[in-house]
């Protein structure tokens, strides 16, 4: 059988479907004009590469011949990459969310009629009435009765599509009430996590159990800002259990999308990019704040891992690593206690067998997931042994047993490079390299953002969504594009002092506002407003996998009026703040980075101005500004060597070094304090706590 019509896609998920006997279209103009002509409804089909349960359906249902006759005969199929086409998925997964109340997942599955309206929608199902389970209708049962209606009940059908289409028009409006931002929001959010809190494992909820960055986030600076250590406890007891857990990789780095467990033991194994970028930013902060060499540890480690596995030639982010490998979940991962001990001399081979409780039986389906129950210190002294020599035992168990791991068969890797997540990472790798100095990060940060401006922007500024390696880009960004690309070049350039970064940031960010800001409201727009037309333009309400595209434009934007004194940047970003307080108030665990720019907006907010020649005293200021954690700061620097852009930087305007040596100014709403000069100055700034605004 000849391939379909996705052999010529450049997303792997479509490609992935080339050989189905489905006859596949991309979302297109031509699937949607047959589906009109022929009066078909569409079967609409949303997942990514990495997606287990996809490859599941695939197999069971879209190889199958007999079910591809009944699809190919009935509707038109239409397959859809979610990480390349976000704006489908959300609508469509909203739409499911409408017709069944219940949560969402990938594959997604929905019917549309040829006017696009969606009358009935569901995830994975399975193949036939023998393997029916959670009481889903097999998927062959599922399309008579979708034909059945489609003949007998058009009306109706009709009636439900409408219905689902004003309900998503409609949520785009946000809704009216008090608009009054304070502490009190912050402090009702915490209230509610506490309330969620997993005292035993870390985390919020049961299982299956998702490592909620944002929400790790907000429990760092709010322990920050209230000086509460249960707080704190909180969020520590999260990232060491994380990290300790199955769901870390533990040879490698990096972590996998979620725990299916409530104690952090068993993953679905896959790993994503943005995942990786948001839990190392997690973990950066968490030792900013705490000092803990763990954490570093943690976040070095994940970083490494996507320099080696998820990085291109050139410096751009790959989206995603599978978690199969030779058809089985996790089977690259896993180990039986002879693999262990045969690769290692036996006093490694019962050393690594006791930290990560390898035993014959095993925890996951006969195999082992390597897991520690314990901290470097207790582990330790379980040993006998002093915690240096611990972790340095441990380090080289590591460097044995990774390319053991290596000779085996990989999981598969979708090479696609996404503005959106490449933002996430770029700031991930900028915020790490400035905490701990470390100019591999910095460098590529910068090497990422280098490419993602050349590729992923064209000669009029507007980004595009997706590339492959080499360079070939597609698709219209979507707001979460320019807004996470954009919070990505702020953290380069406050990392690295190079203006063209800032630059970029601030031409992203009136791209946002001219296409994507609601003209007659608050808040964002998903699409701009030149997008391809849909049956509904949404804005985002919550947080998802990764956060929401308004939460980080405001982000941006608040960081950026600090920087640039640029008016329409606050007001924007305030009256986006004010829309969502009632959102805040009533989901503070969906709408985490909107709480952490509500943090920041409270502030104090600390714009910090550095001028001076870049030598050793003035590595020592940075390090001291830079190493702990201050997330109500700001930082723009001059080399009084070079003219001051104060173009983009009036908080450099007249702002000399003193006596050539490194001269640090604090400012509150662009009103100087007096200069701090030299490093001691500056650590006697980082030492204390923000003094009040206009303090």
């Amino acid at each position: 059988m000849p391939p379909n019509r996705l052999a010529t896609e450049t997303s792997l998920y479509l490609r992935q479907h080339a050989n189905n006997p489905v006859d596949w279209y991309p979302w297109g103009t031509e699937a949607l004009e047959r589906a009109r002509a022929l009066d078909r409804p569409i079967f609409l089909s949303v997942g990514y590469s990495a997606c287990h349960w996809c490859h599941v359906m695939e197999h069971e249902s879209f190889e199958d011949a007999a079910t591809a006759a009944v699809l190919n005969e009935h509707f038109v199929c239409i397959k859809v990459d979610r990480e390349e086409r976000p704006d489908l998925d959300a609508i469509y997964m909203n739409a499911l969310h409408v017709l069944t109340r219940e949560g969402g997942g990938w594959p997604l599955s929905v019917f549309l009629a040829p006017d696009l309206t969606p009358f009935f929608a569901g995830t994975y199902y399975p193949p036939d009435d023998r393997h029916a389970h959670y009481g889903k209708p097999a998927f062959r049962t599922l399309l008579a009765s979708i034909l059945d209606a489609w003949k007998t009940r058009r009306d109706r059908i009709a009636e439900v599509g409408k219905n689902v289409a004003a309900f998503l028009a409609q949520s785009a409006e946000l809704p009216a009430g008090d608009t009054h931002l304070s502490e009190d929001i912050l402090r009702a959010a915490l209230a509610s996590m506490q309330r969620n809190f997993d005292p035993v494992n870390g985390g919020l909820g049961h299982a299956p159990k998702f490592p909620h960055a944002l929400e790790l986030r907000v429990l760092l600076r709010l322990a920050h800002r209230f000086g509460d250590p249960q707080v704190l406890h909180m969020a520590r007891l999260t990232l060491d259990k994380m990290a300790r857990g199955g769901m870390y990789d533990q040879l490698g780095g990096g972590f996998a999308r979620y725990s299916v467990d409530e104690r952090w033991l068993v993953p679905h194994f896959e790993k994503m990019l943005y995942d990786n970028a948001l839990l190392a930013l997690a973990y950066v902060e968490g030792w900013q704040l705490t000092g803990d060499p763990f954490y570093r540890q943690v976040a070095c480690e994940t970083l490494n891992y996507v320099t080696n596995g998820m990085t291109s030639d050139d410096g751009a982010f790959f989206s995603t690593e599978d978690a199969d490998s030779e058809g089985e979940e996790g089977k690259f991962y896993v180990w039986s206690e002879t693999e262990i001990r045969d690769a290692l001399d036996p006093e490694l081979g019962e050393f690594a067998c006791r930290v990560w409780g390898v035993t014959a039986e095993g925890n996951f389906e006969g195999h082992n997931i390597l897991f520690r129950a314990r901290s470097d210190g207790d582990a330790a002294a379980r040993l006998g042994m002093g915690e240096s020599d611990f972790r340095a035992k441990l380090a080289e168990v590591k460097r044995k047993l990774i390319p053991v791991r290596s000779a085996r068969v990989w999981p598969g890797r979708d090479e696609k490079i996404l503005t959106a997540w490449n933002g996430l990472m770029i700031a991930a790798y900028a915020r790490a390299g400035a905490a701990f100095r470390d100019d591999r990060f910095t460098n590529s940060a910068a090497q990422a953002a280098d490419w993602c401006l050349t590729h992923l922007r064209d000669a009029n500024g507007r980004l595009f969504r997706s590339a492959s390696a080499d360079g070939a880009a597609k698709l219209a960004g979507y707001l979460e594009d320019y807004a996470f690309l954009a919070d990505g070049l702020v953290t380069l350039y406050e990392a690295g002092s190079d203006a063209k970064y800032l630059r970029a940031a601030v031409e992203l960010a009136d791209v946002m506002l001219k296409h994507f800001a609601d003209p007659g409201g608050a808040g964002f727009f998903f699409t701009a407003d030149d997008h391809e037309p849909l049956i509904a333009r949404t804005k985002e309400q919550h947080d998802g996998s990764t956060p929401s595209g308004t939460s980080v434009a405001v982000t941006v934007l608040l960081r950026l009026a600090k920087l640039t004194g640029r008016r329409d940047f606050a007001e924007q970003a305030i009256a986006t703040l004010k829309g969502y307080r009632g959102l805040m108030e009533d989901h503070p665990t969906a709408l985490g980075q909107m709480l952490v720019a509500l943090d920041f907006h409270l502030g104090p907010v600390d714009e910090v101005a550095v001028a001076g020649p870049m030598n050793t005293e003035m590595e020592a200021v940075l390090v001291e500004l830079q190493s702990r954690f201050r997330p109500h700061q700001v930082l723009a620097f001059h080399d009084p060597a070079s003219p001051a852009p104060t173009d983009i930087l009036p908080l450099l305007a007249n702002r000399p070094a003193v006596g050539g040596r490194p001269t640090v100014y604090v400012c509150r709403d662009f009103a100087c304090r007096t200069p701090l000069v030299g490093a001691e100055a500056v650590r006697r700034y980082t030492g204390r706590k923000p003094e009040p605004p206009g303090g």
